[in-house]
């Protein structure tokens, strides 16, 4: 028997908040919309790490940033891992989704954002390969890109470029044999070179004198460091929306595809992002990197998470606990009848929610998430949340319940003394548990990729 295709996509800078399908009714996002609504909505699903290249990682291999050592973005320094004489895969040496597929027979291709190393080379069994060289976009026009083995100028909106080659591979399956599809969009990215010039797609007319009343009226947080003009100014509203909107469209074009091929019904379509974004929320604009100490906002770690399977996953369904990266990798090769693959030489932190997701009962246990930023730790539950900052910014501890902006730290009082000490209990055994002693950054672990920004004076 035929197993299920898999399309992942992965967006870049995007929270749950942008989606109407999570909401947001001032975006226009009809085709991600309509994905959730043939098959299940994630509510509460957290990234690992609040940067892209980490999550990323996360996905792929089920492994937590202090286990795969991938710890921050992929710079352009040199040595660089992306592109060059030193460049090299930041997970090869692990079990990793698309060679596990790839090993199972199916035909795997990457479209758009890898920033995961040695963008020049087809990586983990993909046999098409159409790839941003870096990872940070400037301007969504005129990238460069990896295309038949050589760099070249892709003049064309490269979220746009991206779903026209996931287009183009899909058009090159046989419906006889499995594949895999890793889409991995640039968008809608929030701290591009267009983002105070306003974004250039289809959408900028409409969204041009839109109040736009879903993204905060805030001020800047004081450790908010960079795109503070970003503050109160509606075309980096619009502009934002207006990439929100770009990436719908091009979701779209993926999923016309599979309906022109007649394939929509035993493929199973996963959307998510790398890591959430503020627009405003919490006082910050951008991700982690943004603020000092880092931004790690619940706005920034949320994600969104859906998972379309028509013929495995009901229609219309919610999944209200608290999940994060590292339960997608056991979760999706248990749906796809492949949990006997799942690698046994290194601890997954991960829970396997496969279940869920054909409707049936599933115990994740305590909810719980554990998350990092290369010295900063965090563990967040429904209603509290521990930070810890070695050595780079004060610690604290926020009842999310009372107060979801995180404006009260109350590290140190006595009504919270006992809850403190639970978490702190907590954070300590997991990373004692998931912890390779090469990349313990609590204990001067290395971080593949590049220097770390705890020690780039220059960055404050």
């Amino acid at each position: 028997m035929k197993q299920p295709n898999l399309i992942f996509i992965i967006t870049d800078n995007q929270s749950p908040w942008t989606l109407g399908c999570y909401g947001n009714r001032d975006i226009l996002t009809p085709n991600i919309d309509a994905l959730a609504a043939g098959g299940m909505r994630l509510e509460n699903t957290f990234c690992v790490n609040p940067v892209c290249s980490p999550n990323r990682a996360t996905c792929l291999t089920g492994l937590m940033p202090n286990q795969h050592g991938v710890h921050r973005w992929l710079g352009v320094e040199q040595p660089s891992a992306q592109m060059g004489e030193h460049a090299y895969c930041t997970i090869e040496e692990f079990a990793t989704l698309p060679q596990i597929l790839s090993d199972a027979g199916y035909h795997c291709g990457h479209s758009g954002k890898w920033h995961l190393g040695d963008s020049l080379n087809p990586q983990l069994g993909f046999e098409y390969w159409y790839a941003m060289t870096q990872g940070h976009t400037a301007n969504f026009y005129d990238m460069e890109v990896v295309w038949n083995g050589e760099v070249v100028k892709e003049p064309k909106h490269f979220v746009e470029a991206t779903a026209d080659h996931a287009v183009e591979f899909l058009g090159q399956q046989s419906p006889d044999e499995p594949f895999f599809l890793h889409v991995g969009f640039n968008g809608p990215y929030c701290v591009d070179g267009e983002l105070l010039s306003g974004h250039r797609n289809r959408h900028a007319e409409y969204y041009a004198d839109k109040e736009l009343a879903c993204f905060p009226r805030t001020e800047p947080d004081p450790t908010q460091k960079t795109f503070n003009k970003a503050f109160g100014n509606p075309v980096a509203r619009a502009s934002y929306a207006c990439a929100v909107s770009g990436v719908d469209d091009a979701v779209g074009a993926i999923l016309d595809q599979l309906d022109a091929m007649g394939l929509a019904e035993d493929t199973v379509v996963v959307f998510t992002a790398d890591h959430g974004a503020c627009a405003g929320h919490n006082g910050y604009w951008g991700m982690g990197e943004h603020a000092r100490p880092f931004n790690v906002a619940q706005t920034t770690m949320r994600v969104p998470m859906i998972v379309r399977h028509p013929a495995g996953v009901p229609a219309g369904q919610a999944m209200e606990p608290m999940t994060n990266h590292a339960d997608f990798f056991p979760s999706v090769l248990d749906h796809l009848g492949m949990a006997d693959r799942l690698p046994a030489d290194l601890p997954l932190a991960g829970r396997d929610y496969a279940p869920a997701l054909a409707g049936e009962a599933c115990d994740l246990g305590e909810e719980i998430i554990f998350s990092e930023y290369e010295t900063t730790r965090l563990v967040t539950t429904p209603t509290w949340k521990l930070i810890r900052r070695h050595g780079f910014g004060r610690d604290q501890l926020f009842n999310l319940a009372a107060d979801p902006e995180e404006t009260i730290n109350l590290l140190g009082t006595p009504d919270a003394a006992a809850i403190e000490a639970e978490l702190s209990a907590k954070l300590d055994a997991f990373f004692s548990r998931y912890c390779d002693p090469q990349y313990d950054t609590w204990a001067g672990g290395r971080s593949k990729g590049g220097e770390s920004i705890t020690s780039s004076a220059d960055l404050w």
